[in-house]
């Protein structure tokens, strides 16, 4: 399921980008019916859905934690969590991902992206302490990020516009989330396994090739 999954999507975007180079123009309908008519077009919607499902359970999951005490080192509810301890944990808890512990390390392993194109689970980065990628949050939407965010503080919700915020803001990462293998845990539940996980500097949870 993942390796087809993923030729799935490779194949998508290689049809769309030969739809792109073609002079004639051309609409998301007409790659919608070419998708169809190759019978790609459900599968496609099917790994979109499950990015989104889990995207939205990692958000979700990290609410949860609303009002756990700022613990520096800390990167579990016994403990409590520094910054890149929280994300850390809420992504291994809920995708079975285990990033890089290091907010810079976290910033270098995943994937940049334009702060216009911030999406639920996305990770958005702050420079803190006078050096860059020193502080580290999971973005919920609405111009919104879950974040510990110092001693004798508690994780919560704030808002990037606030200008301590915005002056600080280092820049925006993406996880690659794949769709998982069938059998493994992630198909019944919240792990997940990648066939790259190493390469991009975080490794899989256990029990996952």
């Amino acid at each position: 399921m993942l390796k087809s999954a993923a030729f799935v999507f490779v194949l998508s975007l290689c049809l769309a980008g030969s739809l792109h180079a073609n002079p004639a123009p051309t609409t998301n309908d007409d790659l919608d019916s070419l998708l169809a008519e190759k019978g790609l077009l459900g599968q496609l919607n099917q790994v979109r859905q499950s990015v989104a499902h889990k995207a939205s359970e990692l958000v979700f999951t990290a609410m949860g934690f609303m009002g756990m005490p700022y613990k520096r080192g800390g990167s579990s509810a016994e403990t409590g969590f520094d910054c890149s301890g929280f994300v850390h944990a809420m992504y291994a808890q809920t995708l079975g991902l285990l990033l890089p512990r290091r907010a810079e390390q976290q910033a270098a392993a995943t994937q940049t992206i334009d702060k216009a194109e911030l999406q639920p689970g996305d990770l958005v980065f702050f420079n803190t302490l006078r050096r860059t990628f020193s502080h580290v949050g999971i973005y919920v939407g609405d111009g919104k990020f879950v974040h510990s965010p110092k001693p004798g503080a508690q994780v919560r919700v704030e808002d990037m516009g606030v200008g301590y915020w915005r002056n600080r803001f280092d820049g925006a990462r993406r996880v690659a989330l794949l769709v998982p293998a069938p059998g493994s845990a992630a198909s019944n539940g919240p792990a997940l396994c990648t066939s790259n996980a190493n390469a991009a500097g975080f490794d899989a949870a256990p029990g996952c090739p």
